[in-house]
């Protein structure tokens, strides 16, 4: 999984959709021969992680190959554009057919990675993409390795747009990560993120 401060709660609160990310990544070292991603990849993992639009267009254009394939680090293409916050690149990826429900190599969903970064109109994207309430719950209850819902990974970062919204289309503020901790406990205390998930668990 390519991993950016933002999963792991490293950058401030960027509820309004911030720019999380090029700082953390870069994307020449994708040329480099002993780069994990398949050559013919290259283009579309390098125009994934910058949010080139055009260069996305013209790498997906020119893709042989599923679009879910492993790009970078057990990420495909969606989670790269989730994970640095790229919109436009993520609502071309989800044009061309990207899948919702495709897992990294930790068992995390695109949605697991826009959710830690705190990009909001991503969450809404994907949210509104897969339309169906069953659809939208198979979503929000997926869990990655450590058994993190993508409410987990808003919690951590302390994003509470992405918390309310996630809360807002059924997401579950008690469900319990394989280290015993729920989404309120992963927010820390005084912070407003924190006090959303506990006004929900205390009516919960």
């Amino acid at each position: 999984m390519a991993v950016s401060g933002s999963r792991n709660g490293m950058i401030g609160d960027e509820d309004e959709g911030g720019d999380a990310s090029l700082e953390f990544y870069d994307p020449d070292h994708l040329s480099s021969s002993d780069s994990d991603t398949p050559p013919h990849l290259r283009d579309l993992a390098a125009a994934s992680v910058a949010g080139d639009f055009n260069a996305l267009k013209l790498a997906l254009d020119n893709l042989l190959g599923s679009i879910d394939e492993p790009v970078e680090d057990g990420d495909t293409a969606l989670h790269l554009t989730c994970l640095y916050g790229h919109l436009p690149c993520a609502q071309l990826l989800i044009e061309r057919g990207a899948s919702l429900e495709v897992k990294d190599e930790d068992g995390a969903l695109p949605l697991h990675d826009a959710c830690a970064g705190g990009f909001t109109e991503i969450v809404q994207l994907i949210l509104d993409r897969a339309g169906e309430p069953q659809y939208v719950s198979r979503l929000l209850e997926a869990v990655d390795v450590e058994g993190d819902t993508p409410l987990h990974h808003a919690a951590r970062g302390e994003h509470a747009v992405v918390i309310q919204m996630l809360l807002n289309a059924g997401a579950s503020p008690t469900k319990s990560n394989v280290y015993g901790k729920t989404p309120y406990e992963l927010a820390d205390p005084d912070t407003f993120a924190r006090r959303v998930l506990e006004a929900v668990t205390s009516v919960s």
